[in-house]
């Protein structure tokens, strides 16, 4: 299992830095599984992540808080971008058409414990949570811990150091 040390993420620069060095090493059938509670950057880091996949910073990249999915056309790939959180059951999880996309489409899948026994064995996981000084708001500082299978480690590595 691929677990490097916390990053600590001190402002919103830092998280949007990391999810731009992170956007390219990521391909089709890939997945992000992004976990924390509310409040802890997971939308904020999916927006920056996606942003720099399409190559536009000001792409507006809408939350999918409401509409549970979003999908994205690169110029390589299909980009969906999923929450989860309002989901009742993951029998509703064929209506989305997500877990087919996961096979071909970069996901990025926000509450991911809704997707229950259909979590994919190879995702990636990004734990965001406030610093344990941390205050509130947008540009408090947080911490990401990442995990996933070994195969991970060498896409990854070399944006960690």
């Amino acid at each position: 299992m691929f677990r490097p040390a916390p990053i600590p993420l001190p402002t919103e620069a830092a998280t949007s830095a990391l999810a731009a060095r992170l956007a390219p090493r990521l391909g089709g059938g890939d997945c992000l599984l992004l976990e924390g509670p509310i409040g802890a950057g997971k939308t904020f880091f999916a927006r920056a992540l996606i942003r720099a996949r399409l190559g536009d910073p000001l792409a507006e990249v809408p939350s999918p808080t409401f509409t549970l999915v979003q999908v994205y056309e690169t110029p390589d790939l299909e980009l969906w971008h999923a929450d989860l959180y309002r989901l009742s059951d993951p029998s509703e999880l064929d209506e989305l058409g997500l877990v087919e996309a996961m096979d071909a489409a970069l996901s990025l899948v926000e509450w991911p414990q809704k997707l229950g026994a259909l979590l994919p064995e190879t995702a990636l996981t990004l734990s965001l949570h406030p610093s344990p000084e941390a205050g509130t708001g947008a540009d408090a500082p947080r911490m990401l811990q990442i995990s996933g299978a070994d195969s991970w480690r060498a896409r990854l590595e070399p944006i960690l150091d």
